[in-house]
């Protein structure tokens, strides 16, 4: 399901999703409102993207939002003025959420705006990322909380972490040739841009 927003004292203008057209959308995900989906993205059955509450939402190129993923944020204006505050920038640009390149969000992550995940991130299963900021090539293992930190770049977040204090995250340990998912992502984004590449060929809508 892809459709617009509605008007609203939190979202002032209707917005369309901008999809690239090497994306894949399944029938059962739904994308809503200001949201831009690039290149060979993989959005799979039963996740969520809203851009119609916060917003801009933006998902990378080669990045893939998997089963049950909710892509949502808190308002970013009030009757016509921007809340700045609920608001991330990335390359000078504000968004509600951003996710980079080559991201793999796995099932049932939740990344609620105001929050950015780096390139090259693997954010793990049933994890929440809010009111975070994720670094470039990190892993986030499956079961943390990610609440108000900034996770510095190369960088993995060990498996249940509920991680809220700034200090911690300064910690947290570096990914070394020896850590076990150094490469995960790799395969990640090889299976789910492949998997885009092929639902797109095979027209299934």
């Amino acid at each position: 399901m892809i459709h617009k927003n509605v008007i609203t004292d939190f979202s002032s203008e209707v917005r369309e999703p901008n999809i690239h057209q090497t994306a894949y959308v399944h029938p059962l995900a739904a994308v809503i409102g200001n949201v831009t989906i690039g290149r060979r993205v993989l959005v799979s059955p039963f996740a969520a993207v809203r851009g119609d509450e916060g917003q801009p939402l933006f998902v990378g190129d080669e990045s893939n939002v998997q089963d049950s993923v909710i892509i949502h944020a808190l308002e970013t204006e009030h009757e016509g003025k921007p809340i700045e505050k609920n608001m991330v920038e990335v390359d000078g640009e504000r968004y509600a959420v951003h996710v980079g390149r080559r991201v793999s969000l796995a099932h049932q992550v939740q990344i609620h705006g105001p929050a950015s995940v780096g390139d090259d991130s693997f954010i793990g299963m049933q994890s929440l990322v809010f009111k975070s900021t994720v670094g470039k090539g990190c892993v986030v293992e499956p079961g943390c909380t990610l609440l108000g930190v900034s996770v510095p770049d190369g960088r993995y977040v060990p498996c249940g972490t509920i991680l809220r204090d700034q200090a911690d995250a300064d910690r947290l340990p570096e990914i070394t040739e020896d850590y076990a998912f150094r490469t995960l992502n790799d395969g990640v984004v090889h299976v789910n841009t492949h998997l885009a590449d092929g639902y797109n060929k095979a027209n299934i809508t």
